[in-house]
């Protein structure tokens, strides 16, 4: 039945000519349209219109007597038009029952359906499609279209309408949006022209969103299980009876240096990829050869296209038989397993070597404690062979007092505890050595055989070295100790033998209280003796070095050395030949030797033998004697050896410290050799003794060689008292800055009873307020160096910004080189060190106005 009658049959239902307005647009349209029913209707209405006319006429044309044949012909015409009526109405009837039949079919479909006009308008649209696009009466084209869930379809949906346009079939699957919610689903939409009707398309819409997600399903699955044949980590392929290639996989295409398709597609069999040849009897799809050993599989060695060879565990089975034979062969490349074995038969072999070879100890024992492997290192430290040392106890190596906690870090250790502080212990087979133990367990946990590795570390060095350190820093204690203590001493001294100097004079020589200030000053005196060694320690004393001949010295000072050692010690005096020099303050180094050489008569008392010798040493190396490193360098060296007692082990380590003597008390201060210590520390050199009991002692002096000549800039002697009967009296005006009430009113009394107007001061900043606001000239300028707030070289400089020509004499307890380095090299300072004499404090300041101190410098630079 045709479209346009179906459409016609529809809008007579609803309404047919005398309906609604819809009703009267479908019967117009009915009309307008061919066919037999609408042509049987015509003829009815054509007759029905004919007889009307032809009643009309005969009633105009005919007179009253032919009325009946006029009825009679009016009578036939109705009866025949309502016959014709009658069959239009049936007809009609007929055709409106077969719509009805129609529409009710594609209504009952699940799938949407319509059919458009060619205007695109809808002629005809089944239920299932206004439920889908409930509001699409109008333009069912564009509600599809904006039900489009993926823009990337319209091209396919276009396509769709191109094809309908053109009268020609088509179909697309497209994702579309239901009408209600926001799910998407899935729809094959087909469109096939209607015969008869141009331009007229039929439309049906099918939803396939459970068909299409379980394709997705499947397809997804299928790519995996690709993806897991093509990427897994052995090789798959399978071959006909001809040994051509049916499938392979990605991995082992890899392998054999192709890719599937190559392999697959081409004319290649399995004997092509076969590193060895094969035997013409031998089946082509057959790798083993024909060989009988228990089943299709074992290695074979395959080929690449590349040349490669490929070590390959293979493992195959056949299915068919015949023609129809075909395998299922997997390949399992041998590669990383050999290269993991050769990785581990060398981490193997390293391990081994770096046991034997490891500069630690390393031992391995069993529960017992017997020892079951052992490096040579540990063989070396226990002083033995390795052989010899397997099943020893290792508890028998270990000082006893050691014993019970290696014992309890064994035991913690066996049952699993983590053991994170090693354990200090010393050995006594076969000498006694300190080591530090580390103990882990080898299985790390629970079960195993609970064996124990330990690692063993000589600290023995390392102790020696730690109390040495000790020991040296004791030292330096000692001597900032002592040397604060000297320096207050000579403040206090300093005013002690000053006030002597000044009762004096007070008094003649014959006067009983001239004899008791005499016996103040002199122990004044030998305290300050005292004080001069605890500085010389503390290598804090004043030097005035000067370039000498070291064998010249000695010979000068051979004759004082035979009076004081005896005459039952022998004297012997060894003069290296072309002796070096060496800059040193003389008078120091005869007390470093006179300082020797009474220890040595004092440890020989039955007599013995005195060696003093000389030497040029050239030190290639540096070289360690406990916590000393003496540099490389040339020395000159001075060896003192004795016959006596020896020094006892015990007490090597202290012979320098102050105060320690071995001596009966009374026989000594305990200063004698720490005053060596000090003296030749402070000259720059170094000194080593060796000795034991029975065997005397050896002192070694390594002084630094001296290769100038001249003497050296800045070189002054001791200040010395000023000759009898020396005028010490002057004029002029001197500047005394000292916090130390005692020495300051000492010195300023001296000076003033010798003629000089003195302005005093108790700290830098005073003598500094003073200098700037007042306009008399000062001549001299006499400070303490060490000071509170401004020191004395802090004073000076600032001074000289003022007036730089101005002269300046430091006073102090310390050393003149612990000051000197804060002063410019070329500044023209002089220096009084403390405790200083009366006639020492009042020839300097003479010295220093009237200019005789400044001759030597002066001599100096017009010699330069």
């Amino acid at each position: 039945m045709a479209a346009a009658d179906i459409e016609d049959a529809q809008g007579d239902a609803r309404g047919g000519p005398t309906g609604d307005a819809r009703g009267r647009d479908r019967w117009a349209a009915f009309r307008a349209r061919p066919g037999w029913a609408r042509q049987l209707a015509n003829v009815a209405l054509t007759l029905s219109v004919a007889a009307i006319g032809v009643t009309l006429l005969f009633t105009r044309a005919i007179d009253g007597d032919q009325l009946p044949a006029a009825a009679f012909v009016i009578v036939a015409f109705a009866v025949v038009l309502g016959t014709l009526v009658g069959i239009a109405r049936w007809a009609y009837t007929a055709l409106a029952g077969r719509v009805d039949i129609l529409t009710q079919a594609l209504d009952a479909s699940p799938d949407p359906q319509l059919i458009l006009t060619p205007d695109g308008r809808i002629a005809y649209a089944n239920t299932a499609y206004r439920e889908l696009f409930p509001a699409a009466h109008e333009r069912p084209m564009s509600a599809i279209a904006a039900a489009l869930a993926d823009l990337d379809a319209m091209p396919d949906f276009e396509r769709l309408r191109s094809r309908a346009a053109q009268g020609a079939r088509a179909i697309a699957a497209l994702p579309l949006r239901y009408s209600r919610g926001s799910a998407v689903g899935w729809f094959t939409i087909s469109v096939n022209p209607i015969a008869g009707r141009p331009g007229y398309s039929f439309w049906n819409i099918q939803d396939i969103t459970a068909r299409h997600e379980m394709e997705a399903l499947i397809r997804d699955e299928r790519n995996k299980l690709v993806e897991f044949l093509n990427d897994a980590p052995v090789g798959f392929y399978s071959v006909d009876s001809a040994g051509r290639f049916l499938f392979v996989n990605q991995t082992l295409a890899e392998w054999l240096g192709s890719t599937p398709a190559e392999i697959v597609g081409s004319d290649a069999r399995l004997p092509d990829f076969l590193a060895v040849a094969v035997p013409q009897n031998t089946l082509p799809w057959d790798p083993f050869c024909g060989r009988d050993d228990g089943g299709q599989r074992g290695e074979v060695a395959f080929k690449s296209r590349t040349g490669r060879t490929l070590q390959a565990w293979l493992s195959q089975s056949t299915v068919g038989s015949g023609a129809e034979l075909r395998t299922r062969s997997v390949v399992r490349d041998l590669t990383p397993e050999r290269q993991w074995e050769s990785a581990l038969r060398r981490s193997r072999e390293r391990f081994q070597r770096f046991f034997a070879d490891a500069p630690v100890g390393i031992a391995l024992i069993n529960r017992s404690g017997g020892l079951e492997e052992a490096n040579r290192a540990l063989g070396e430290l226990f002083g033995a062979p390795l052989q010899a040392l397997i099943g020893e106890m290792l508890i028998g190596f270990v000082a006893e007092e050691d014993r019970r906690e290696l014992e309890s870090r064994l035991s913690e250790a066996a049952e699993g505890r983590t053991i994170t502080r090693p354990v200090d212990i010393r050995l006594t087979r076969p000498r006694e050595r300190s080591c530090v133990v580390f103990l882990s367990r080898l299985d790390g946990g629970e079960g195993g055989d609970g064996e124990l590795m330990l690692h063993f570390i000589d600290v023995t060095e390392q102790k020696n070295l730690e109390l040495q350190f000790a020991q040296s820093q004791k030292m330096q204690a000692i001597g900032q100790l002592a040397g604060g203590v000297a320096h207050d001493f000579n403040n206090l001294l300093t005013a002690m033998i000053g006030f002597c100097d000044l009762l004096l004079m007070r008094f003649r020589p014959g006067d009983p209280s001239f004899a008791d200030i005499m016996q103040i000053k002199q122990n004044g005196n030998r305290a300050a003796n005292l004080v001069r060694q605890l500085l010389a320690f503390s290598r804090q004393q004043t030097m005035q070095p000067r370039v000498l001949d070291i064998g010249d010295v000695l010979g000068e000072l051979s004759h004082l050395l035979r009076r004081l050692i005896g005459e039952n010690i022998e004297l012997k005096l060894v003069h290296g030949r072309d002796l070096g020099l060496a800059k040193v303050d003389q008078g120091q180094l005869e007390q470093v030797i006179i300082n020797l050489a009474v220890n040595a008569r004092d440890a020989m008392a039955g007599g013995g033998t005195l060696t003093i010798r000389t030497a040029n040493v050239a030190q290639a190396t540096p070289f360690r004697r406990g916590a000393e490193i003496m540099p490389a360098g040339n020395y000159v060296l001075i060896e003192v050896a004795d016959t006596g007692v020896g020094i006892p082990r015990e007490n090597l380590e202290r012979i320098f410290e102050p105060f320690f003597s071995t001596k009966k008390i009374g026989s000594g201060t305990g200063l004698g050799l720490s005053t060596v210590y000090g003296i030749v520390k402070q000259t720059g050199g170094f000194i080593f003794v060796d000795s034991a009991p029975g065997d005397g002692a050896v002192f070694r002096i390594y002084l630094p060689r001296h290769e100038a000549v001249e003497s050296e800039p800045g070189e002054r002697g001791e200040p010395l008292e000023a000759a009898p009967g020396r005028d010490l009296t002057g004029i002029g005006t001197v500047m005394l800055v000292e916090d130390e009430d005692p020495v300051r009113i000492f010195g300023a009394r001296a000076l003033r009873n010798k003629g000089y107007k003195v302005l005093e001061a108790k700290s830098g900043e005073a003598a500094l307020d003073l200098i700037c606001g007042t306009e008399e000239k000062i001549d001299l300028l006499i400070t303490d160096v060490v000071m509170p707030r401004m020191d004395g070289p802090t004073l000076v400089r600032q001074v000289r910004e003022i007036h730089p020509e101005m002269k300046v004499i430091f006073i102090s307890g310390y050393a003149e080189d612990a000051f000197r380095k804060r002063l410019d090299s070329d500044a023209e300072i002089h220096f009084l060190p403390k405790p200083f004499t009366l006639k020492q404090l009042a020839g300097k300041v003479k010295e220093m106005i009237s200019g005789e101190a400044d001759a030597p410098l002066a001599r100096l630079r017009a010699h330069r």
